[in-house]
């Protein structure tokens, strides 16, 4: 005999409202709300309570906390309850919020002309606004449908509003500092690690490759008569072919590699737990593929790049990082030295 049938997102929510505007309204809810969102500068962490918190308000099948990341790209930051096929709700109704900065409810989302196709359900977003901006949405959605859109009474509108705002502004704060932090280790060109970040993790992977008995492979990559590309074409064309060519060498490492740009059009691969013949493979892959790769396709021009690599492993011929690096760099010169486009192997002699 099946039990009784759960009512509805809307339902539920005109059940709640009066004591959860109780709840929100008082001064030790704000305060909460404050300590709680500053608690933490990590933005999933920021976003993960308020997401729990939300779920306490109102019962719903999924709730989320949706912004741009440091990489200023929209993503669910925390969720509680998201089903492999509730998706194209969520970024329904955060897409909607965030153009709008407004907040959203709906009956029925396979019935809104603005929801993504495969949407479905009630759902509810509102706006984490800070300093002006529509920083991030707090979503909620349910697979059934309601009879009537989620009504939310103008007091208790106020009172949610009061609550997310230090929410929106801890987040926003933390967010921005991933981001500087993000920047101060990236390229701002190519969008790959920089070389301050590179030595950092290479003195990290050396040590715990001696701690450990296990290698650590260096690539060093240097573009072959770049200089050809910046005098022929423009620094413009070349800005953009080394930002393809990282791809190209980034689309060629592991998970677990670090990629970074040396600097001008130098190139370097940490390969941790690889040894010389891992360091090889992946060298020539990456040799093969830039041989081959057109550049500037998209500028109507076909440039063709060929590389030097210099490859270094630890323990075989260093037992630093500084001495790792500087072997790889002598390897890749004795490529140049030796015609071009082509791997060295570096040696103890």
């Amino acid at each position: 005999m099946r039990g009784p049938r759960r009512p509805d997102l809307a339902a539920r929510l005109k059940g709640r409202a009066r004591a959860l505007r109780t709840l929100l309204d008082g001064r030790e809810a704000l305060l909460d709300a404050i300590r709680q969102a500053n608690a933490s500068l990590d933005p999933a962490k920021v976003a993960g309570w308020l997401t729990h918190e939300a779920a306490g308000w109102v019962a719903a099948d999924c709730w989320a906390v949706i912004a741009r990341d440091s990489n200023d790209l929209l993503a669910v930051l925390a969720e509680e309850g998201l089903a492999s096929g509730a998706g194209s709700s969520l970024w329904s109704v955060a897409n909607w919020v965030m153009r709008n900065g407004v907040e959203f409810t709906a009956a029925d989302l396979a019935a809104d002309g603005h929801s993504e196709p495969g949407a479905a359900g009630s759902a509810l977003g509102f706006p984490l606004i800070c300093r002006g901006r529509t920083i991030g949405v707090l979503a909620a959605v349910d697979p059934v449908p309601s009879k009537t859109p989620p009504a939310i009474p103008p007091s208790l509108l106020l009172a949610i509003r009061g609550l997310l705002e230090p929410c929106a502004i801890a987040l926003d704060n933390a967010i921005s500092l991933q981001k500087a932090e993000t920047l101060s280790v990236m390229d701002d060109l190519t969008r790959l690690y920089n070389s301050r970040y590179l030595n950092l993790v290479l003195r990290r992977e050396t040590k715990r490759a001696s701690r450990n008995g296990r290698p650590v492979s260096l690539l060093f990559l240097d573009l072959d008569g770049f200089k050809q590309v910046n005098d022929t074409w423009g620094h413009l064309c070349g800005s953009k072919a080394l930002v393809e060519t990282a791809a190209v060498i980034k689309a060629c490492a592991r998970e677990t590699d670090v990629v970074a740009r040396f600097g001008g059009d130098e190139f370097s691969l940490i390969l941790p737990d690889t040894g010389r013949e891992g360091a090889m493979s992946v060298a020539a892959r990456i040799q093969e593929r830039i041989r081959s790769a057109v550049f500037l396709a998209a500028d109507g021009l076909s440039v063709h790049l060929t590389v030097s690599i210099g490859v270094a492993t630890l323990p075989d011929v260093a037992a630093s990082a500084e001495e790792l690096l500087r072997a790889a760099d002598v390897a890749m010169y004795r490529v140049k030295a030796s015609g071009k486009d082509g791997i060295y192997f570096a040696t103890t002699t």
